[in-house]
């Protein structure tokens, strides 16, 4: 197993600079470079979020466009959800009047298992990098309580990395905004910031 994909896994915000301080002092007393958060790409983000509602409720809420204008960053998603289907994201005419494209976001359904599992790749409209591949699980839990994980391997796409990890500069908070927005609505009935 490659040691980022456990660093992404094992080391969160709080851990991150004591592990990074023994890291940089075994480089120092070794006389070696070790990889840090500027010098290494990850290839693979993984975001898990709890919600109090079914898996079908959730899976509505990705798929349909209904439910995809009320949060997130208001895009009306569009699935033709069979293996080989269209998948697009329509901007708003606010988006739109900001010089956004008419479809921000692309891709194509390489797999659907409604409400369990949708698995997609996803290009941003503009971005020359390579299509990603973009993973929604859904599973129940205790108590009303199912898991979502999305899981968006972003191989050979730095700048699609950064920004759906919330790295970019007025563009958002990527995955953790979207996925924050998706569980309040769901939960409450209300828009993240309505």
């Amino acid at each position: 197993m490659p040691i980022r994909l456990v660093h992404d896994r094992w080391i969160d915000k709080y851990t991150e600079r004591p592990v990074s301080a023994l890291a940089d002092l075994k480089a120092e007393l070794e006389g070696t470079d070790m990889p840090t958060q500027e010098n290494v790409s990850t290839t693979t983000q993984v975001h898990r979020v709890f919600i109090k509602a079914a898996p079908e409720a959730i899976w509505a809420a990705i798929t349909k466009p209904e439910w995809s204008e009320r949060y997130g960053y208001g895009g009306r998603v569009e699935y033709d959800l069979r293996p080989g289907g269209r998948f697009r994201t329509v901007a708003t005419a606010e988006m739109q009047a900001g010089g956004m494209p008419e479809e921000v976001v692309t891709g194509e359904v390489v797999e659907a298992d409604p409400p369990h599992r949708l698995v997609q790749t996803w290009q941003a409209a503009w971005e020359t990098e390579p299509a990603t591949r973009l993973t929604y699980e859904i599973t129940s839990g205790q108590g009303g309580v199912s898991v979502l994980t999305v899981t968006h391997d972003v191989t050979g796409a730095p700048n699609t990395a950064a920004m759906v990890a919330g790295q970019v500069e007025g563009a958002g908070g990527g995955w953790a905004e979207v996925l924050s927005g998706l569980k309040t609505l769901l939960e409450t009935g209300a828009s993240l910031y309505g």
